[in-house]
């Protein structure tokens, strides 16, 4: 099939109304995984783990628990990606955000190790599990709701607005961990770190009334259409059907989201625990940084993305892999100063260059996949990236800055190391996508340009 025939669904009636629909939801779920990343690196140490354990083995404890998450995130990708490949992208969208609301206001209300002894930190564990559940299969709905609804040639624009929940859910929590700080040490580890669990109730909320009213994406639509007329478009198992014909582009995916994932992990959470526990720096000092990176990432990320539809998606997060390249020791070298200026300083040149990874990165990947096996596909890269990278990130800087020493150089070089390597797997993404849009194969960013617009 020549480009010019490969059939184009139009965009949807309102691409801002579902843009705004992804950006509500994955706000809200991506608040309540990063309330969860910071109190794992300040709070369940203390609470959630017996008093006479050594400080590394509470701090590797606490980091355990948030690793378990990602464990299931795969599962999640699987389960939700079937559902929004057979049934529609809307509904499994509303599922995702019921749960993980409710796992985090759960975490909450849970009684301490004071309290109940060794089933807080399994309870905890439990809700952990749900919750990786439940953002498995988050990301790949609200990115194709968004860039499936965009009009031609502004994919990655409208597919950033998914990527910024990432922004305000990190600005909300830890905006809600700063505020609650200011209590006081003793009144915030007392109650002070569940009033960011249990505010998330009245997020979900708002989110639910956003997606509820959210109309279906017109490439679903125009997949029931055809399925009435063929028979052939929705695939039985969507699963066996990526591992099949594109388990490459699976893999490819995995390597190119590595940065964008674990690397976000090594700057936030790892860096958080370092400084506090290894090098005392004050938390509010790092916590009111990262509150102000997320800022900047909130601020830029639309306008690198509104970039990358003019220069190519792929040039732009080849810059933002190559900047965290050079900015991965300074970053780490300026906490010993002590120094807010230099401190804050980096913290908000790193996150400049990591948020030219987020926008654009989704249309890249939802290039490469066909729209009847797109949701798990793409939620599959991201989720399998997710356990390995994500999750074992701040678990294996933890680890190696204890064996060598206290000293932040393994941290350093493995953010240098799987950012390399994005770079190369971002431009074999990006050949593939473009393959694949010539040969009529999908219906992504790729083929919206290689497909003139009709006057």
């Amino acid at each position: 099939m020549s480009p010019s025939s490969s059939p184009q669904p139009a965009a949807g009636p309102s691409p801002y109304r579902a843009a705004v629909a992804a950006l509500a939801g994955t706000s809200i779920e991506w608040y309540d995984f990063y309330a969860f990343a910071t109190a794992a690196a300040i709070v369940f140490n203390d609470v959630f783990f017996p008093p006479d354990m050594s400080p590394y083995l509470r701090t590797l404890s606490a980091f355990a628990t948030f690793a378990v998450g990602f464990l299931l995130r795969p599962l999640g990708g699987i389960i939700f990606g079937h559902i929004g490949d057979r049934v529609g992208r809307k509904k499994t969208l509303v599922i995702t955000l019921v749960m993980m609301g409710a796992a985090s206001f759960a975490i909450g209300l849970l009684p301490t190790y004071a309290q109940v002894g060794a089933l807080a930190p399994i309870l905890l564990i439990v809700l952990r599990l749900v919750q990786g559940i439940a953002i498995g299969g988050e990301w790949g709905g609200a990115v194709l709701i968004a860039v499936e609804n965009a009009p031609r040639g502004r994919a990655a624009f409208f597919g950033s607005f998914a990527q910024l929940g990432s922004s305000v859910g990190a600005l909300l929590s830890t905006g809600a961990f700063s505020l609650m700080n200011l209590f006081g040490h003793d009144t915030f580890m007392s109650w002070g770190w569940r009033v960011p669990f249990l505010a998330s109730a009245v997020l979900v909320i708002v989110g639910l009334v956003v997606r509820v009213t959210l109309e279906e994406s017109p490439v679903m639509e125009e997949m029931r259409k055809e399925q009435q007329m063929t028979d052939g478009t929705v695939a039985e198992l969507p699963v066996i059907e990526v591992f099949q014909k594109a388990w490459r582009t699976v893999l490819i995916g995995v390597f190119a989201l590595a940065t964008a994932t674990g690397g976000y992990y090594v700057v936030t959470s790892f860096l958080l625990s370092y400084g506090t526990g290894n090098l005392h720096l004050s938390e509010s000092m790092l916590l009111n940084g990262l509150t102000l990176a997320a800022f900047l990432e909130l601020a830029v990320t639309p306008g690198l993305s509104w970039l990358a539809d003019r220069v190519g998606s792929h040039k732009v997060v080849i810059a933002g892999l190559a900047g965290v390249i050079v900015l991965a020791v300074p970053q780490f070298m300026v906490l010993g100063t002590g120094s807010v200026f230099l401190i804050w300083l980096m913290m908000l040149a790193m996150r400049l260059v990591m948020s030219a990874l987020y926008g654009p990165i989704a249309s890249i990947l939802v290039e490469g996949f066909a729209p009847h096996v797109r949701y798990t596909g793409i939620s599959l890269s991201y989720q399998v990236c997710n356990m390995v990278f994500g999750g074992l990130a701040p678990l294996a800087a933890v680890s190696l800055t204890a064996a060598a020493g206290g000293h932040y150089w393994p941290s350093a070089a493995g953010l240098m190391l799987i950012s390399a390597i994005g770079i190369v797997c971002t431009a074999r993404l990006h050949r593939i996508g473009t393959a694949q849009a010539y040969d009529g194969r999908t219906e992504g960013p790729a083929a919206q340009k290689a497909v003139p617009t009709a006057s």
